[in-house]
C-alpha cells in the first residue's frame, strides 16, 4: 500500500465515521409544500450520503410526505428521529415503521 492509498483509506473511513447532519422541519407537509423538504434532504443526502431527519415538530403530514420520505429511504441512509404523534400515526397506519430507521430520540439516532 502505497502513502497515498493509506491516506485515501484513512479518508475513507473518517467519512463513515462522521455523524450525519440533522435536518429539522417544523409545521405541516402536503403536497403543497413537501418539494421544498425533499430538495433540501436531497441535497444533504447527496453531500453527506444521508442525514438524520428530526420530525419532533411536524405537526401534519399527508401521503405525499410518505412518498417522499419512502423514496428518500430507498436512495440514502435515513434516519428519522422522534416522530411526532402525527407523523407516528401516519407511518403505523402505512404499516412502515418497521421498513423505515424510526429513532425514539435524536441521540439514538445519530449515535449509529
Amino acid at each position: 500500500m502505497t502513502t497515498s492509498d493509506a491516506h485515501d483509506a484513512h479518508d475513507a473511513h473518517d467519512a463513515h465515521t462522521e455523524p450525519l447532519p440533522v435536518i429539522s422541519p417544523s409545521g405541516e407537509f402536503d403536497m403543497h409544500n413537501v418539494t421544498s423538504l425533499e430538495a433540501q434532504i436531497g441535497t444533504m443526502a447527496v453531500v453527506h450520503g444521508g442525514l438524520v431527519l428530526d420530525a419532533s415538530c411536524i405537526t401534519f403530514a399527508d401521503s405525499s410526505f410518505l412518498r417522499m420520505i419512502l423514496a428518500v429511504h430507498q436512495r440514502t441512509d435515513l434516519r428519522i428521529a422522534a416522530p411526532s404523534p402525527r407523523v407516528a400515526r401516519l407511518f403505523d397506519l402505512a404499516g412502515v415503521e418497521t421498513y423505515l430507521r424510526i429513532y425514539p430520540t435524536l441521540d439514538a439516532a445519530r449515535a449509529l
